[in-house]
């Protein structure tokens, strides 16, 4: 019998070409038809293998889900950007590839980073998501969040709706 290795670890820099595409394609997936087309694709396209490389390396956590040594999704987290939001802490990306979703990896590497910040003293936290994206807000409501605050976010010529999840 074969056991299989899941863990949730820090990023490295060797793990920056994996981030990479598994930013791309979970963006794709996200994203197509609710952020113009153009705009995504600068997006996607700024973020390559160095940029990643660096974000290892910089002020922000990039924590990795690795499936038997696969990475197989990413989170980027650390003090919350809203200073007018009390949380301290902020979640400021959790992305799956397509082909692992809607099989609890998502749930676990979201309650790592969670404990994280909490063990970095951080207290509350918030997550923000575009508001129709159903997958999102299904997602942090699992997980307890309450869609307390609202925002924009402009890509483009195009102003899109954001919520924000928060945890006290």
């Amino acid at each position: 019998m074969k056991t299989l290795s899941i863990d949730v670890r820090p990023a490295e820099p060797q793990d920056a070409r994996a981030i990479s595409e598994a930013h791309r394609l979970s963006w794709q997936h996200a994203y197509a038809g609710l952020i113009p087309h153009a705009p995504l694709r600068r997006m996607i396209e700024r973020r390559g293998e160095t940029w990643w490389r660096k974000a290892t390396q910089g002020p922000a956590t990039v924590m990795v889900v690795d499936v038997a040594g696969v990475v197989a999704g990413y989170a980027t987290l650390g003090l919350n950007r809203a200073r007018a939001l009390p949380q301290e802490g902020e979640i400021y990306e959790i992305y799956l590839l397509p082909e692992y979703q809607g099989v609890g990896l998502g749930h676990m590497l979201f309650g790592e980073a969670r404990r994280l910040l909490k063990s970095l003293g951080c207290s509350g936290l918030v997550v923000w998501c575009l508001e129709d994206c159903e997958n999102a807000h299904r997602f942090f409501q699992s997980n307890g969040g309450v869609d307390t605050v609202e925002g924009v976010e402009d890509f483009g010529d195009k102003s899109l709706k954001k919520i924000g999840f928060i945890w006290k």
